[in-house]
């Protein structure tokens, strides 16, 4: 029998992304063996994204670097997968000719014969077709690859909303659901594989079913709460949702659904009504927060973050002003904070009035202070309170210490010098607040 070659995959971008990897690995598993060691990689993969210009530019450097590998070893198989490689096509092997493969995320499944193909023909190949009938095929992970107690679990695929400053229509096309049925034998196959966690995964999770023929449709709640079902899950989480489809339906899932973690990330992008007008997105920020207020009802100690852009084209200082009035309002638990920058071929990029770099640095930095101060503010009211956490394995701080990860997504380290399994569920008392984890003591019945 021949060796398997080593595969290498650098994965730049969202947690869509992370999953296209693990799906890349597993179709590519019969002929490689993954290798975390770029430098003995007999192919590369560099999964790119695009909706930061600051990923991009990363993904271009790292296959930049590769040139010369590709000079030294002709037959190292260089691929671009992702939203960069869907958005350049053929323009990036004009940029890159050295690489082989140039995927996009719908042609991600054709992967095992287009390396075959690449190796025979030894020239750049382009497979960024998007079928206007695409369906999400199923598909069961490995459970040799990845965590061994949680899992990301696509349930959904593309967009629909057009977002301005967004690429993500553009990339990974219209919003394509998959069946709850398939979605349900992944969770059931990873659970059996003995996966505690799941969360579920899309651009825009609250619009789960939309696509499909009405007499057959599944809701996103619907679905939740038939993934809760699911026989030896104990957490369930999902993102990322839009908040103009935030159903009522969903919110009482918080209530009801004792394994759907209270955690909920609600993407504002920006406080002034008429910056979300100029983004196409399709609420205003009453309504916004009418839907956190009723949000909270249903769960009060739902820990809510966000996503939020600064220096969008014509954002004045009373529209920033807005934003940073909102986050005082909200006192999100943490946030994404970004600069705006032209993502073509989103609308944005002809908008006037762009705002100066040293402007969206100034605002970027008061921002992200304050958001700073809220979410020690807020981590702060948890000391005394009683968390049952998901080791999540060994500390890297310190001898001895323990990381696990609350219901609210919060990282919590313990001390105990006993051992634990990923997947385990301890509970200890929050001792100490810090920026980004708390600190907590474990209690003694919760011992292994």
């Amino acid at each position: 029998m021949n060796e398997k070659k080593l595969l290498y995959i650098e994965t730049f971008g969202c947690q869509m992304n992370d999953r296209d990897s693990e799906i890349m690995r597993q179709l590519l598993a019969k002929a490689y063996e993954p290798t975390d060691v770029i430098q003995i990689a007999d192919a590369i993969i560099v999964n790119t994204c695009s909706i930061r210009d600051k990923a991009e530019q990363k993904a271009y450097s790292l296959l930049g670097t590769l040139r010369k590998r590709k000079r030294e070893n002709p037959e190292l198989i260089i691929a671009a997968t992702g939203c960069v490689a869907q958005q350049e096509g053929a323009k990036m092997l004009s940029r890159m000719p050295h690489v082989d493969l140039v995927v996009g995320p719908q042609n991600i499944y054709q992967l095992p014969e287009l390396f075959v193909k690449a190796q025979q023909l030894r020239k750049g190949i382009v497979a960024t077709d998007m079928a206007k009938s695409f369906h999400i095929p199923p598909f069961l992970p490995s459970l040799q690859q990845g965590q061994p107690h949680k899992r990301f679990v696509t349930i959904m695929q593309g967009c629909n909303n057009f977002c301005t400053y967004c690429i993500v229509p553009y990339t990974r096309g219209r919003e394509v659901s998959r069946k709850h049925e398939d979605i349900l034998a992944e969770v059931s196959h990873l659970v059996a594989g003995g996966v505690k966690e799941v969360t579920l995964l899309g651009q825009n999770v609250n619009s789960y079913g939309n696509d499909h023929p009405a007499h057959s449709r599944t809701s996103f709640a619907s679905l939740l709460r038939r993934v809760t079902e699911v026989k030896g899950i104990e957490r369930v989480r999902f993102t990322t949702s839009n908040p103009k489809d935030l159903s009522e339906e969903l919110m009482q899932c918080f209530t009801d659904l004792e394994k759907l973690c209270p955690h909920f990330h609600l993407p504002v992008q920006s406080g002034s009504n008429a910056i979300l007008q100029r983004m196409n997105r399709k609420y205003t920020i009453e309504h916004y927060l009418s839907k956190v207020e009723k949000l909270r009802s249903y769960s009060p100690e739902i820990a809510l973050t966000t996503d939020i852009i600064v220096g969008f084209p014509g954002e004045t200082d009373e529209d920033f002003q807005a934003t940073m009035d909102l986050i005082e309002k909200v006192r999100y638990h943490s946030a994404f904070s970004f600069k705006y920058s032209n993502r073509p071929p989103a609308k944005s990029c002809q908008f006037p009035d762009p705002v100066s770099r040293e402007k969206k640095e100034r605002r970027l930095a008061t921002l992200q202070d304050r958001l700073q101060q809220i979410a020690l503010e807020r981590n702060r009211e948890y000391i005394g309170s009683r968390m049952d956490l998901m080791v999540e394995g060994e500390s890297k701080a310190a001898d001895g210490q323990w990381s696990g990860r609350s219901g609210t997504n919060h990282i919590v380290n313990f001390q105990s010098h006993d051992a634990f399994m990923p997947g385990q569920i301890v509970q200890v008392v929050i001792q100490e607040a810090c920026l980004h984890s708390l600190r907590g003591n474990l209690l003694p019945y919760f011992l292994p």
